[in-house]
């Protein structure tokens, strides 16, 4: 498969300001593999630990120098290492958290080295760690699930792809290829992009083998409870990843999860799932200025789950049975839609930044409104309408546009691209305009580049 993180990689491993890498991401989302297939693409030699297999290995780290760590490496392993031909791999580092502060002395010391670490529940040690962090000597590459474009690599529709990176709000696809893209998109809907999930696809096109992947992928979430729970109850931890599905689209509230249960512990539970980036928040903001995050309020959020495959399977829903991508994305009242969205827009983020989601509500008895996701092009604020189907009304959006600055506005919806000057009344009638972008959800990972048309 083709991981877009992987050229970034290789222009990091070239940089003459290279800092040891430390790739941050669920489990299962392919951190282990992309460093393996970096060291085939470059042709360099890799010194691959895994310390959860190995631990005994920390041993080697316990002096400061790297010079003396890759003589005992060299001893151990019985092989040479050439700092500038190798890549040391430091995999499941939170298993021996300490050896983190160790990147320290390779960035100062030992250059010439690429040094790269990963863990599956690094997140945990970096936000509770006790040793000494080696702050701007280390970088920060985020991995997530696979976007649809690499989606469509996987699938070798290399030309639609390049077709998709040529389309503009003036010249868009014909009704072949736009249903072609539509149909493609249901397919990814369907899979997800969970790299074993997609390879498992890809290789058979068997729905059930497709099954049996997710639901093997959230069995092992829930066989890792049990290293991070502590003396929290796993039943919540379930409770709290089953309730994700059912409460997309939807303000997350902790009673919903479950009535019984002290509000302290569910709040505990989904704060161990954020962290084990298993699920996502989608923070609430005023909207009425940049940046973004300036005004949240941290009370008022929503979740969506890692993966929208596995959110299907979760939901028991058999995707193959629809016909039609807006037939799939109207369950739940739309709520695959704004997972999908929500999921692909974390992705419009660079790698060393932290993908975060927002969006705005208000809760009036009398003018309740939403807009599904909030983003920031510049010096500029964009709401963003998720429809599932081709058609739908825009009330909320109506009511967002007259009440704060901005003149464009984004909807992802299963139809054409389409760009349309609003008038709308608000309701104490006055006159609002607006600039309307309706984008097909296969076009989302060019967002930035359509809105830079604007």
């Amino acid at each position: 498969m083709k991981r877009y993180l992987i050229d970034k990689l290789k222009d990091w491993l070239v940089s003459p300001s290279r800092k040891p890498a430390v790739l941050r991401g669920a489990r299962q989302v392919g951190k282990t593999w992309i460093v393996r297939e970096l060291a085939k693409q470059t042709g360099k030699q890799l010194i691959e630990l895994n310390f959860e297999k190995q631990r005994s290995l920390a041993i080697h780290f316990e002096s400061n120098d790297p010079s003396t760590i890759l003589l005992n490496l060299e001893s151990a392993l019985n092989q040479s290492i050439h700092p500038a031909d190798s890549i040391l791999f430091l995999d499941e580092i939170q298993a021996v958290p300490d050896l983190i502060a160790k990147l320290r002395w390779f960035y100062e010391d030992m250059p010439s080295l690429a040094v790269i670490t990963a863990g599956s529940l690094l997140e945990f040690v970096l936000e509770n760690h006790t040793f000494s962090m080696p702050v701007g000597r280390i970088q920060y590459f985020f991995i997530e699930p696979l976007g649809f474009e690499e989606f469509l690599l996987a699938k070798n529709e290399t030309h639609l792809l390049s077709a998709i990176e040529k389309v503009s709000i003036e010249k868009s696809f014909n009704t072949s290829l736009h249903d072609k893209a539509n149909q493609l998109f249901k397919e990814f809907v369907t899979v997800g992009g969970m790299p074993e999930a997609v390879s498992t696809w890809i290789k058979t096109s068997s729905l059930e083998a497709l099954s049996e992947v997710h639901n093997n992928l959230i069995n092992t979430y829930q066989d890792d409870f049990t290293k991070y729970a502590g003396k929290l109850s796993i039943t919540h931890l379930e409770e709290v990843l089953s309730a994700v599905p059912k409460s997309l689209t939807k303000k997350f509230v902790y009673s919903h999860v479950d009535p019984t249960a002290r509000h302290e512990s569910i709040k505990q539970a989904l704060s161990l799932l954020l962290k084990a980036r298993l699920c996502h928040k989608v923070q609430s903001a005023s909207a009425n200025g940049i940046p973004l995050g300036a005004e949240v309020n941290s009370k008022i959020f929503k979740i969506i789950l890692i993966d929208v495959g596995l959110v299907s399977t979760m939901l028991g829903l058999k995707l193959h049975q629809f016909s039609h991508i807006e037939d799939i994305l109207v369950i739940n009242k739309g709520a695959l839609a704004e997972q999908v969205v929500g999921q692909l827009l974390r992705l419009l983020s660079p790698f060393y930044v932290e993908p975060t989601l927002h969006y705005w509500s208000r809760e009036l008895a009398s003018s309740s409104a939403e807009i599904d996701y909030l983003i920031q092009d510049n010096q500029r604020l964009i709401p963003i309408e998720v429809k599932a189907g081709v058609e739908g009304k825009l009330r909320s959006l109506h009511q967002f546009m007259s009440e704060k600055p901005w003149k464009l506005a984004i909807r992802f919806y299963a139809g054409p691209v389409q760009h349309d000057h609003i008038k709308s009344k608000t309701t104490t009638g006055d006159q609002n305009d607006y600039e309307l972008i309706s984008l097909p959800f296969y076009l989302l990972s060019q967002l930035y580049r359509l809105l830079g048309q604007f």
